[in-house]
């Protein structure tokens, strides 16, 4: 499985959001900006997270986005699987080994663990903790 820039860059509309959650909307022309990505591109994106109820848009002077659930209620895996479809690592055979297809489900269930377990706030926990690591470093 690799993920590709639809769930990079649409991790990275989700971060910024819970970066912001509770304060402001944030429009997608500053998200582009900031990580110099394609406003058009994320627009697409942002369509693909509203339809699957994780973001709402907000018209008018002031508006922009905002998440839908409190950072610690969205998983991850729900803004992958929005973006990219279903955890697939190799299409199913039929005739494959049967060891072959118990390593490819343990695999892709290993995946899906994490990523149904890691929700934004843990981004940001695990970005916050890497920043303190940093920063000791150079002490």
């Amino acid at each position: 499985m690799k993920i590709t820039t639809k769930g990079r860059y649409g991790l990275t509309i989700m971060i910024e959001l819970t970066r912001n959650y509770g304060k402001r909307h944030v429009p997608l022309k500053e998200i582009a900006e900031k990580h110099q990505l394609s406003l058009h591109y994320l627009e697409q994106l942002a369509t693909s997270l509203r339809n699957n109820g994780l973001i709402k848009s907000v018209r008018g002077a002031g508006g922009g986005y905002l998440l839908t659930k409190e950072p610690n209620k969205i998983i991850v895996g729900d803004i992958i699987t929005a973006l990219e479809g279903p955890i697939l690592f190799v299409e199913e055979m039929s005739n494959e080994e049967p060891a072959q297809k118990a390593l490819w489900n343990k695999l892709r269930n290993a995946v899906k663990d994490i990523l149904d377990t890691t929700t934004l706030e843990d981004l940001l926990a695990m970005h916050q903790e890497d920043k303190q690591e940093n920063y000791m470093f150079y002490i």
